[in-house]
């Protein structure tokens, strides 16, 4: 039986090696040379200790369009140019699909999700999820996020009191950041109470399942996982359903998380269905309601509803926890900039007092112009989610708004692609386009988004950021999130100074999303160490 798989196994990379020799789209795009036929280059920029910096050295090397070669020889087409990425993600729908592996390794975790939909379903989920994500129903979250805000800040408050300077100490941001944030996803999602920025979840089964996923699975993937995965997409997918079996550590962690995720959801939804309260303004009850409104064939199935809340766990709580640590790591570096923040909280609530509002309203939010451009820089400078995936569904042609040069010296502004191109969408690498963000792209400056007067292109559904994704499936959160990072920034602001401590280096490392690490003590896991103090 063993003998039966493994050669299959072979017939099958030996098969993916010799097509992917008779593809030459992309022969005559410049890129850097193969560090392996097996491996390519994706081993060396997964495993990259700064994430971006390969990607930047490319795009200075060979334009903002590039052509790397990844496992088994394939050649895949990099960009971060901006009419290629609009083309791809706006203007053409749903024409460039996912890679069968993001899609296959996203379904482990979060299973039949908005996240892994087609384009037909991905449409079917979208309009009934939307109705939880609308300005009016955000506008009901603020309290929640106020006050866990709050409570954050009070936690620092006491790890200070209890340190050997009264004022101030060092404070491991990242680590208390997530348990607020997956603090308020269980209120304002399943109006469920984790309360693990206290007690760190230790009697939650479902935290437990959830804590550190991403480092156990994601990061420093090994050779024969890589080489495995670059199978995938010639896997019929009723096969690749049976991935959650298989016996290695990324796999069971990803089952486990998935298993803990559907049955909490189930005892959550059961619990309302149980419940005399009426009307219930969680994202998930909202959701239930919307569904229920639909076309039967056009509703969710259970097990679709009960994988939103393993994705909503994923995508509403480690992200604005990792974008929230890596801005007060920019602001650390940057008093000036705290104290400016401070001004304009002390202006808008001087504002508020006088029309007779005792706590900001998200419109003050959206009014505080710095602040606001202060999250924006770090969304630009730290995307979460550095590289998208995607395929060409058909023969197509990508146009480029920067033209580069071949490999046989010809000049071209747009790249014909064959059927099943893969396309990595370097986000880091846009995000620090001299020609969309200045000569001074690679730094901090938030004042970059005060002028009126800078060109500006329209891509992604927030800033002209890539951040969020863009096009149809853009992030359905987005403006949540944003509204929480406004919410806690300014809490944690006001309340506290930040500074970087002497003799740290920090490490950028990609485990799925960017997560900060602190050079030489990676072992202890994901930190973010920052000196902070009280304000008087």
């Amino acid at each position: 039986m063993i003998s039966g798989v493994a050669i299959c196994l072979v017939v099958l990379i030996a098969y993916i090696a010799w097509r992917n020799t008779q593809r030459y789209n992309l022969k005559d795009i410049r890129g850097p040379a193969s560090h392996s036929f097996w491996l390519g280059s994706e081993k060396v920029v997964r495993n990259a200790q700064q994430v971006g910096d390969l990607e930047f050295q490319w795009a200075r090397q060979y334009g903002s369009t590039w052509m790397v070669k990844e496992c088994l020889g394939e050649e895949v087409l990099w960009t971060a140019d901006p009419r290629a990425l609009q083309y791809v993600f706006h203007t053409s729908g749903y024409r460039f699909s996912k890679r069968t592996v993001v899609t296959e390794t996203t379904r482990l975790f979060t299973g039949e999700s908005i996240l892994t939909a087609d384009a037909v379903d991905h449409q079917r989920h979208r309009k009934i999820m939307n109705p939880a994500f609308g300005a009016a129903q955000l506008r009901t979250f603020l309290p929640v996020f106020r006050r866990s805000a709050a409570r954050l800040s009070q936690k620092w408050k006491d790890i200070i009191q209890l340190g050997d300077k009264s004022d101030g100490c060092i404070v491991n941001v990242s680590e208390t950041l997530s348990r607020m944030t997956l603090d308020v996803i269980g209120e304002v999602a399943f109006d469920y109470r984790f309360g693990v920025l206290n007690d760190n979840g230790v009697d939650n089964e479902l935290v437990q399942a959830f804590n550190n996923l991403f480092i156990d699975t994601l990061l420093n993937p090994s050779s024969w996982d890589i080489i495995f995965k670059s199978t995938w997409r010639f896997i019929p997918q009723p096969v690749l359903k049976y991935l959650k079996y298989l016996p290695y550590k990324e796999y069971r962690r990803f089952a486990t998380y998935l298993q803990t995720a559907i049955r909490t959801g189930k005892t959550i939804i059961n619990e309302k269905a149980a419940s005399t309260e009426k009307g219930s303004k969680d994202i998930i009850s909202i959701l239930v309601q919307s569904n229920l409104m639909e076309d039967a064939r056009a509703q969710l199935s259970e097990r679709e509803i009960l994988s939103q809340i393993a994705t909503l766990l994923v995508a509403g709580h480690d992200t604005t926890a990792s974008s929230l640590t890596w801005l007060l790591y920019e602001l650390s570096k940057h008093p000036e900039d705290q104290q400016r923040i401070r001004d304009e909280i002390k202006a808008v609530r001087t504002s508020a007092a006088a029309r007779g509002d005792d706590d900001l309203l998200p419109s003050d939010f959206n009014n505080m112009d710095f602040t606001n451009a202060v999250i924006k820089e770090g969304l630009r400078l730290h995307p979460i989610v550095p590289t998208l995936i995607r395929e060409a569904d058909s023969d197509d042609v990508i146009p480029l708004s920067q033209p580069i040069e071949t490999r046989s010296g010809k000049i071209i502004n747009e790249i014909p692609i064959s059927k099943g191109q893969g396309i990595t969408a370097s986000i880091c690498t846009y995000n620090r386009l001299q020609s969309v963000w200045g000569e001074d792209a690679d730094v901090w400056n938030p004042s970059r988004f005060l002028d009126n007067d800078r060109e500006k292109s329209s891509l992604g559904v927030f800033a002209n950021l890539m951040t969020f994704s863009a096009g149809l499936r853009g992030c359905i959160g987005w403006r949540f999130a944003v509204l929480e990072m406004q919410a806690v920034l300014v809490e944690l602001v006001e309340n506290f100074e930040y500074r970087f401590p002497e003799g740290v280096e920090m490490v950028r490392l990609n485990a799925g999303l960017m997560v900060p690490m602190v050079e030489g003590k990676m072992h202890e896991g994901v930190q973010m160490p920052l000196e902070v103090s009280v304000i008087a």
